[in-house]
C-alpha cells in the first residue's frame, strides 16, 4: 500500500477477490450437486421418491436452523437487494459470515430441491469477499464498492463460466456508472474466477449446437420478446404479493411449513421444479421435447404434443410460484436462475407450439435461448446481462441479433410498466436506492435527519423574561432562540435581532415573558420527515433553518440549510466516481 499507487492496489487485490470468489463458486456447485445426486443416484431404495414431496422441507427447515442456530439471526438476506443495499447505507459494508453462511443455506435448500437459483447466493457471497477484502485494508468507501462489485462480478462469473457476463452485471446491476478504471479490476476478478472454477468444477451449465438464425424466424422473435415481456411484468407482481403475504406470518418455522409442503405438492405434480431446473433446459436443448412430461402423473401422454405443451405452460406458471414460496418461505435462492429456467421453458412453448400447428418449423433450442435473455433482462431489467450471459454459456454467438432483440425489448417492455427491477422495487419505496438519473433526489433521500441535527441553541423557559437570560443571550454565538417548557414542549421562538433591541429598550417588552414573545416559526419539521421535505419547506418559505419536534411537539433541535449543504456535499463526494 505503500510503495505503489492506490490503482495499482486495487487492481492487485482484484486477483485476490477473483481467485477467492472463484473458489467461492466452485463450491457452492460442487456442494449443491454433492447433495442432489446423493439424494437423487446414490440412495437406492424402491420408495425413496416419496421423500421428493419432504424433501424441500427438510431443506428449508435446515437452512433457517442453521441461520437462528449458528448465525444467530431471525432470517438471512438473499437476492441482490441486499447488496444494493449495503452500496447506498451501510458504507458497501456486508457482514463475513456471508462468505460461508450464503454457500452453505443455499446448498442446503437448493440440494434438497428447493427451486431457486444458486446464482444470487454466489453474488452475494462474492460480494461478502470483495467488501471484507476491501475493509481489512482500511480502503475508503469507493474502494470498497469496487472491490464488492468486483466480487459479485466473481461469483457470476463462476457459476456460469462467463466472464464477460459476470463483469457486465456488475457494472449494470450494482455500479450503474461505468468509467475505464472500474472496467479493469472487475475485468481480472471475472476472468480468474472463471479460471479457478472451471478448474476445480468443470461441468458446463449447458451445451448446445447452435445453428444459425433466419431471416423469417426475426418476426417470431419479436413476438416471444413481446410474451416474455408481459410475463416479467406477471412475475414482479405476483413475487410483491407473495413476499407480503409471508410478510404476515411472524413465526418462521410456520413459514417453512407452508412453503416446505406447497414445493412437495407442486414438485410431486411437475418434478421439473425440483431443484434449479436446468436439467430440464439441457434436455429440451439435446431436443428430447417430452422430457418436461417424464417421471409426470402424465408421462403416458407424452407422445401427444398438445399435452406437452400445456403440460409446459403449467410448469411455467408453477415454477414462478415454487421460486418465490422457496426464497420467502426460509430458503436461500435468488430468481436470477429461475428467471433464466422461466424464459427458457417460455420460448419452448412458443416455439413448440408454432411447430405443431404445421403452419412454420422454427428451431426450438434458438427460442429457448432466446426466451432466457429475454426474462432475464425483464426480471432483472438487465437487457446487456441477459444477451451476453446466454450467448457465453451456450456459445449462442451465432444467435447475437436475436438475442439483442429479444433482451432489449422484454427489457422496454417490462421498464413501461414497472419503474423499477425486482431487485429495486423495494429500495426505491423506501428511498434506498441510489439513482445516478436523479443524483440530487438520490443524495437527498440518503440523509437522515437525525445525523444533521443541531442543537447547541440557548433554550428559554416560557416564563422567564430578556433580563433575567440577557448575559446568556449577548455571549450566544446563535441568532435564535428555542422557547421550550418544563415538559420539553415547544412553543416557539425569538431572534436575537428582537431580544437585542428589546434589551437596548429600542422597543417595548423588557419586563415580558418569552411566551408573551414567542414568534410562530414559519414551519415545523417533524423528526420521521425526509429530507426532500425539508427541502421543500425551507424553499417554500424562503428560510435558512426551521425548528424540528417529535410527534408529541417535544423540541429535538434545528435543521439549516447549512448542515444539509455540507452532508449533501460530503455524500456526494462519497457517492461520486469509484476511481480518481
Amino acid at each position: 500500500m505503500q510503495k505503489i499507487s492506490n490503482r495499482n492496489f486495487l487492481i492487485l487485490l482484484s486477483f485476490v477477490v477473483g481467485i477467492i470468489g472463484g473458489l467461492a463458486a466452485a463450491i457452492l456447485k460442487g456442494l449443491t450437486h454433492f447433495i442432489a445426486s446423493t439424494l437423487q443416484d446414490d440412495v437406492q431404495w424402491e420408495y425413496k421418491y416419496l421423500f421428493y414431496l419432504i424433501f424441500p422441507l427438510i431443506g428449508i427447515f435446515l437452512s433457517v436452523l442453521y441461520v437462528r442456530k449458528f448465525i444467530k439471526s431471525k432470517s438471512l438476506d438473499h437476492g441482490i437487494t441486499p447488496i444494493l443495499y449495503a452500496i447506498s447505507r451501510k458504507s458497501s459494508r456486508i457482514d463475513v459470515h456471508n462468505v460461508y453462511s450464503q454457500i452453505i443455506t443455499a446448498a442446503l435448500t437448493v440440494g434438497f430441491g428447493g427451486s431457486s437459483g444458486l446464482e444470487a447466493p454466489i453474488a452475494y457471497s462474492g460480494s461478502a469477499i470483495g467488501s471484507n477484502t476491501g475493509r481489512f485494508f482500511g480502503l475508503q468507501y469507493k474502494e470498497v464498492t469496487l472491490l464488492l462489485a468486483c466480487g459479485a462480478a466473481a461469483g457470476i462469473s463462476g457459476a456460469f463460466n462467463s466472464p464477460l457476463a459476470g463483469m457486465i452485471f456488475a457494472i449494470e446491476i450494482l455500479l450503474s456508472e461505468f468509467s475505464i478504471p472500474v472496467f479493469i479490476p472487475l475485468l481480472i476478478s471475472a476472468a480468474l474466477a472463471s479460471v479457478v472454477s472451471r478448474v476445480l468444477y468443470s461441468e458446463p451449465l449447458f451445451h448446445t449446437t447452435v445453428s444459425d438464425w433466419e431471416v423469417e424466424a426475426l418476426f417470431f422473435y419479436l413476438l416471444l420478446a413481446a410474451i416474455v415481456g408481459l410475463f416479467t411484468i406477471y412475475f414482479a407482481r405476483i413475487s410483491t404479493s407473495v413476499k407480503n403475504w409471508f410478510g404476515k406470518i411472524s413465526n418462521p418455522y410456520n413459514k417453512v411449513w407452508l412453503s416446505g409442503i406447497s414445493l412437495g405438492i407442486l414438485i410431486f405434480i411437475f418434478p421439473a421444479l425440483y431443484g434449479e431446473g436446468y436439467l430440464a433446459i439441457q434436455q429440451i436443448l439435446d431436443g428430447n421435447f417430452d422430457s418436461i412430461v417424464k417421471n409426470s402423473l402424465f408421462s403416458d401422454y407424452r407422445n401427444m404434443g398438445w399435452v406437452v405443451l400445456c403440460y409446459t405452460v403449467l410448469v411455467i406458471f408453477a415454477k414462478s410460484i415454487a421460486a418465490l414460496f422457496t426464497i420467502n418461505g426460509g430458503g436461500n435462492g435468488g430468481v436470477f436462475g429461475p428467471s433464466l429456467v422461466i424464459g427458457g421453458l417460455i420460448g419452448f412453448a412458443f416455439a413448440y407450439g408454432l411447430n405443431l400447428t404445421g403452419l412454420v418449423q422454427l428451431n426450438v433450442p434458438n427460442f429457448v435461448m432466446a426466451g432466457m435473455a429475454a426474462a432475464l433482462s425483464g426480471i432483472m431489467h438487465a437487457p446487456l446481462t441477459g444477451m451476453f450471459l446466454i450467448a457465453e454459456i451456450t456459445g449462442g454467438y451465432t444467435l447475437m441479433v436475436p438475442l439483442m432483440l429479444v433482451a432489449s425489448i422484454s427489457y422496454l417492455i417490462n421498464r413501461a410498466v414497472m419503474k423499477h427491477s425486482i431487485y429495486t422495487k423495494v429500495l426505491a419505496d423506501s428511498g434506498d436506492l441510489i439513482s445516478y438519473e436523479d443524483k440530487d433526489r438520490t443524495v437527498l433521500s440518503m440523509m437522515k435527519l437525525r445525523y444533521i441535527l443541531e442543537n447547541n441553541f440557548i433554550i428559554l423557559r416560557p416564563n422567564e423574561t430578556p433580563l433575567d437570560r440577557q448575559t446568556e443571550i449577548i455571549h450566544s454565538k446563535r441568532n435564535i432562540f428555542p422557547i421550550v417548557d418544563l415538559k420539553g414542549k415547544f412553543l416557539g421562538l425569538i431572534y436575537s435581532e428582537k431580544l437585542f433591541s428589546i434589551l437596548l429598550r429600542e422597543e417595548e417588552g423588557i419586563e415580558k415573558t418569552f411566551e408573551q414573545l414567542a414568534q410562530k416559526p414559519n414551519d415545523i419539521i417533524k423528526d420521521k420527515e425526509n429530507m426532500e421535505i425539508v427541502m421543500s419547506k425551507m424553499n417554500r418559505d424562503d428560510v435558512w433553518i426551521l425548528p424540528v419536534v417529535d410527534d408529541e411537539n417535544h423540541y429535538l433541535g434545528f435543521v439549516s440549510k447549512s448542515s444539509v449543504f455540507n452532508k449533501y456535499r460530503a455524500l456526494l463526494m462519497r457517492q461520486g466516481k469509484y476511481l480518481e
